[in-house]
């Protein structure tokens, strides 16, 4: 099958100071249909609707016949307002109670007294919630004939397209993020447009009519005996070609148009988690007034120019895609694999994540920025414990390191709030978080001791922070978050315990595991141990490059020396916990392979040098089965794929592909969805297709034989090395390196090893399977 011409384009404008402002320009596909989900009926439920957002802005579109539903989210509109989570009895004598319980192997009882003592008040934190839904109402006797919608990925535009009779109906919505709104464009030809608009919202708000706009005025919900602090506005312009517009009680009429441009603009008063005194009735009529100086046509032109700055950045091409709607295409996996499916698939996770975190942005939360509830599953919160951090996984490989700026800016928020937990509960310096946190940044630990009594959630968000500098190399990002860094590792100093078996966290868990004795919490679990020798090495080598704090830095490497080792248990398995229970643990087939971070996304357990281990973390994925969530389904992918298990890898991205676990329009179904499942396996398939640790390359380490030939483009390895590749046969043709710094580098293909030398700005072209230049 021939491979799709490409098409070379400039990176265009990203965040100032951003390493990626340095990187090469890359190609973009020209393959019909590589970049398009499109279906031949309208959405009947919310997982069937197609989504756009700028950001901060979300919309689902549903695209139906008779009328059109958007649902509409704003990324700052959550329940609630700032509070104080800390539970009273919570404190540094406290934390020792639960200690000596654990230590005494009283679990239930150290369990409970976490319960009444440590876990926070209010238990749980506030959601994200819907802002509400706009309806455009058409009235259209008889059927469609034909008809389609479709979301094109490289253009960021959902559109929805069909005939009644003579006339040809099409509506286009987008987000904007260089104009603020979200715009619908109404068009038809052989007879004027009539439709009336109403929008409806859950929010203690009211709705009225004036002129040719819609306003929205109110506040956000309470939740758990939080008052709402935020007060909400929206405006919804209409401008048409002809016709007229008019109000009728709280909806507008629309008449005689030949075409019709509607505005959308959404804001709340939140300036950060303790500030809810913006103006947002001024920022929306701001927003308003300037997009109404722009036709429908520079609105677009706008946005798509922006759009693909970020989006051609990377591409994946693993042949023609199939001619079915995407729903079919999703259907028809479960039987015959299509290699363009999973490409598909990875584009999509790029577009997603470049229309839910922008700079400036709220990070993407559990769904993203798409919420049709205001109570949804978890609160649609930040889950630190592994949801939020796979969020990002994907943005500095899939090219796409701007998109992880809203995550430096709550682990900023989060370590405010959470040096206050430290001190108080705990009586440490540094800052700590646990398994979840909200807008307002709470820190506490939350849910039960089950499921919150968890330290680590800040530490692993500061190993993602290293992420980003690993893949862009920008001093200035360094220097940035390793405040961050040492007062998390700051925290652990003060508070890591002794035991024969070395330094552990106590008291803590396994993510969200139950162990034998009836309880959760525990001493030294294994994911903690090597999400701190992480931290710890990162820290001390951030220092180094920083050329500060030589002291600390010996410090935390003399103490990570001292924590306690992975091991191997009976049963020839990783070890959950820092004692051999796995085999009696209640849960074989536990979501959650929290003792594998050390494999992925961590390095510390690699084929080559620590072989014995990746035996074991082999025994344990086993053990736990390939399918679970959709999240930890998309977990078990990448970590077989760092184990170089290509079909094994392979197998488990058809099953996330198959309607058990995406929706017909392509969300990741938990089930329900999760946004983390799309980033997730998205990752996963890049890490098929190459793999980095700083100074080390290796190409297609986990090629599957369903994907014979194909083409990379744009990805982004550790190091700040952007990688094109090209393969024919299951046997790599070319490899293209575009360095960001001078570096020594061993490129790995096989079992072919070959040192570099790479110069910024001297792209190295490497030949065939010898790796030839």
């Amino acid at each position: 099958m021939p491979l799709s011409r490409r098409t070379v384009i400039k990176a265009g404008a990203v965040a100032a100071g951003s390493s990626l402002a340095r990187l090469p320009a890359v190609a973009a596909t020209e393959q019909p249909g590589a970049d398009l989900l499109w279906y031949r009926q309208p959405a009947s439920v919310w997982t069937e609707a197609l989504p756009v957002g700028n950001g901060r802005l979300g919309a689902m579109v549903f695209g139906g016949v008779a009328g059109e539903h958007i649902q509409l989210n704003e990324d700052t509109l959550w329940s609630g307002g700032p509070y104080d989570d800390r539970n009273p009895k919570a404190g540094p004598e406290a934390v020792a109670r639960v200690r000596r319980l654990i230590d005494e192997r009283r679990f239930a009882e150290a369990e409970a007294l976490a319960n009444e003592t440590l876990i926070a008040r209010p238990q749980g934190q506030m959601s994200y919630q819907t802002f509400g839904d706009l309806f455009i109402d058409m009235d259209l006797p008889g059927q469609p004939a034909p008809y389609r919608r479709e979301l094109d990925l490289d253009r960021a535009i959902a559109t929805t397209r069909f005939a009644m009779g003579d006339t040809i109906l099409s509506r286009e919505v987008l987000a904007s993020a260089p104009d603020q709104v979200i715009v619908v464009h109404l068009s038809a030809s052989g007879q004027p447009l009539d439709f009336s608009l109403r929008f409806e919202t859950p929010q203690d708000a009211t709705v009225t009519a004036a002129g040719n706009e819609l306003r929205v005025a109110g506040r956000n919900r309470a939740d758990q005996g939080v008052p709402g602090a935020l007060t909400i506005a929206a405006r919804i312009a209409v401008e048409t070609e002809g016709g007229t517009v008019q109000p009728e009680g709280s909806n507008l009429q629309v008449k005689g148009a030949r075409a019709a441009t509607i505005r959308i603009a959404l804001a709340t008063s939140y300036r950060g988690p303790g500030d809810t005194s913006a103006d947002p009735a001024a920022t929306v009529a701001r927003q308003i007034a300037a997009s109404a100086r722009r036709p429908w046509a520079m609105l677009r032109d706008r946005h798509l120019a922006e759009h693909r700055s970020l989006y051609r950045r990377a591409a994946i091409n693993l042949g023609p895609a199939s001619p079915l709607p995407t729903d079919e295409r999703i259907a028809s996996n479960v039987h015959a694999d299509e290699p363009a499916l999973a490409a598909l698939y990875f584009a999509y996770a790029r577009y997603l994540l470049i229309s839910s975190s922008r700079p400036g942005t709220q990070p993407a939360n559990l769904q993203g920025i798409w919420n049709e509830s205001t109570k949804p599953p978890w609160g649609s919160k930040y889950t630190i414990n592994i949801n939020t951090e796979m969020n990002y996984w994907l943005a500095d490989p899939a090219n796409l390191g701007d998109c992880a700026e809203p995550l430096l800016r709550l682990v900023r928020e989060l370590a405010q709030g959470g040096a206050k937990t430290a001190r108080i509960v705990y009586g440490a310096r540094g800052w700590v978080a646990h398994h979840n946190t909200d807008l307002w940044r709470a820190s506490n630990p939350i849910d039960g001791a089950a499921w919150g009594l968890w330290p680590t959630g800040g530490a692993w968000l500061c190993n993602a922070l290293w992420d980003r500098w690993d893949h862009g190399r920008d001093r200035a990002y360094l220097a940035a978050i390793y405040p961050l860094m040492r007062g998390a590792a700051e925290f652990f100093l003060d508070t890591l315990q002794s035991t024969p078996q070395g330094l552990v966290t106590s008291p803590s868990i396994s993510p969200e595991n139950r162990h034998p004795f009836g309880a959760s919490v525990c001493a030294g679990p294994a994911m903690d141990r090597q999400i701190l020798r992480d931290l710890f090495d990162r820290t001390a080598d951030a220092a180094l490059l920083l050329g500060r704090d030589a002291d600390f830095a010996a410090e935390l490497r003399e103490t990570r020396a001292r924590l306690a080792p992975d091991r191997i248990g009976k049963l020839g398995q990783l070890q959950e916990w820092l004692e051999d229970w796995d085999e009696a643990a209640p849960e074989q087939d536990h979501r959650h392979v929290s003792h594998l971070y050390a494999l992925y996304p961590g390095h510390q357990i690699d084929l080559d040098r620590t072989p014995e281990l990746a035996q074991a973390a082999r025994v344990s994925l086993n053990r736990r089965g390939d399918e679970s969530t959709g999240w930890a389904t998309a977990w078990r992918m990448a970590l077989w794929a760092r184990l170089r298990d290509a079909d094994r890898a392979h197998a488990i991205l058809r099953a996330l592909l198959a309607p058990a676990r995406t929706y017909p329009n392509l969300f990741d179904a938990h089930p329900p969805f999760q946004i983390d499942g799309n980033f997730g396996g998205a990752t996963a398939i890049t890490e098929m297709l190459l793999q980095s640790r700083s100074g080390t390359l290796h190409l297609l380490p986990a090629l599957p034989r369903a994907w014979p030939q194909g083409r990379a483009t744009g990805l982004v390895a550790r190091g700040g090395v952007v990688v094109d590749l090209a393969w024919a046969d299951r046997a790599l043709c070319e490899a293209v390196l575009h360095p960001m710094e001078i570096q020594d580098c061993e490129v790995r293909l096989g079992p072919v090893r070959r040192t570099l030398r790479l110069v910024k700005g001297r792209p190295v072209r490497l030949i065939g399977t010898t790796l030839s230049t």
